[in-house]
């Protein structure tokens, strides 16, 4: 559990075994679940067996749990992402076939960047990001675009996930103002070791005049990826679908 705060009522509780599920790549045990939730085992033991009959969740023959298929069907209906999901994918697709490399469309999520869609194949780099997966936003490309368009980010000390992560204030400070200034988002290895990114925003236009929504990047190998050829392009991608979406 990350907050400490053990849920009350019989909704946050199935709520936070939903949560703890779905950020699990692996299917996790009754123990696991309720130790990253902070319930008691029998109580998530008695939950957990009326998610699986809603189909919520999924038990696997070795008894450990994992999201159902329909949460995912029901996912698939939230109306905003959908629409920014089906109005970003031929964008997508023409980065994919321009680089052959990972990309995403993210969106920000608190201090984290969700990934809405993802498109690789056989060619692109193996990374870590899945769909409906999430990343730090101070370590990510697209989570520098939300951080250096938005509120001013913590002063405190950041997680490390890898020897080049920007983890203090200042280093991270100026980094969102490079950020600002050429107009897209590097992630140089801060991530993962031997992959960097670069992405771009998505604006829409609010009262206080545009701002980032979502952001398209281009994930892959260190030594593979022209930073300044494929941010050129990000660029490029992520205007057209700001004014598709203006339309």
């Amino acid at each position: 559990m990350t907050d400490g705060a053990v849920p009350k009522s019989v909704l946050a509780r199935g709520a936070a075994l939903l949560r703890a599920c779905g950020e699990s790549e692996e299917a996790l045990s009754l123990a696991e679940l309720a130790l990253r939730t902070g319930l008691p085992k029998p109580s998530a033991h008695r939950l957990l067996g009326e998610l699986v009959r809603l189909e919520l969740v999924e038990r696997t023959s070795e008894g450990r749990y994992r999201i159902g298929l329909a949460l995912f069907v029901l996912g698939q209906s939230a109306p905003t992402a959908r629409e920014l999901r089906d109005a970003a994918l031929p964008y997508l697709g023409d980065l994919h076939e321009e680089t052959h490399e990972n990309v995403h469309l993210a969106v920000p999520d608190g201090p984290d960047t969700l990934f809405l869609e993802k498109i690789t194949g056989r060619r692109a780099t193996p990374i870590v990001s899945r769909t409906g997966g999430r990343l730090p936003a101070h370590c990510t490309a697209t989570g520098k675009i939300f951080l250096a368009h938005g509120p001013r980010p913590p002063h405190r000390t950041l997680p490390r996930l890898t020897p080049r992560t920007l983890v203090l204030p200042g280093q991270l400070a100026r980094d969102l103002a490079a950020t600002r200034a050429r107009g897209y988002g590097v992630n140089l290895e801060e991530a993962e070791i031997g992959v960097s990114a670069v992405a771009a925003p998505v604006y829409e236009q609010g009262p206080a005049g545009p701002r980032p929504i979502a952001a398209l990047s281009v994930t892959g190998g260190t030594r593979r990826l022209d930073m300044d050829r494929v941010g050129a392009r990000v660029c490029a991608a992520a205007r057209a679908l700001t004014r598709a979406l203006s339309a």
